[in-house]
């Protein structure tokens, strides 16, 4: 099966009834969690970006304590699910100042958390990625906010 155009399902969309799109909505989310948290951040969390993004910080954190610093493999593979999961929470908000608060906040965090990260060419590799990622996307920004996060970046390289 072919999967239509955005153009296409835009128009379809359009001549749908309400009740309709309600059901469809539903049924989306019925089937994929990713579904579900975007309808669940557009519906009760996308006015306050502010709280989201201190609660997305509060996951973070947790999910920081949680890390298994036993083995320098399994703390590689809990800060990459770290990443995707911030990652995701980025593509929800599809702002560029909320994707450069979290990532500056989770290499903060990452550095602060004293895993080393030198040790490990994987880990230097994500971490400077990271950093690579938020210059590019703090770039595209008005030039005051370039000027505060890039001082925010200069501490952590």
């Amino acid at each position: 099966m072919k999967a239509s155009s955005i153009n296409e399902l835009k128009q379809e969309l359009n001549n749908t009834s309400p009740k309709d799109l309600l059901e469809l909505c539903l049924r989306l989310a019925k089937y994929k969690k990713e579904n579900k948290e975007l309808l669940s951040y557009l519906l009760f969390e996308a006015n306050d970006e502010e709280s989201y993004i201190k609660n997305v910080k509060a996951e973070i954190d947790l999910q920081f304590t949680e890390i298994n610093h036993s083995n320098l493999y399994f703390t590689k593979k809990n800060l990459r699910k770290i990443l995707r999961t911030t990652s995701r929470h980025i593509k929800y908000t599809a702002s560029k100042t909320a994707e450069a608060e979290l990532l500056i906040y989770f290499c903060t965090t990452l550095k602060n958390s004293g895993i080393p990260i030198y040790k490990s060419a994987a880990l230097t590799n994500l971490y400077e990625g990271q950093l690579k990622k938020i210059k590019t996307v703090v770039s595209t920004m008005h030039e005051d906010l370039q000027y505060d996060y890039l001082k925010e970046v200069e501490k952590l390289g």
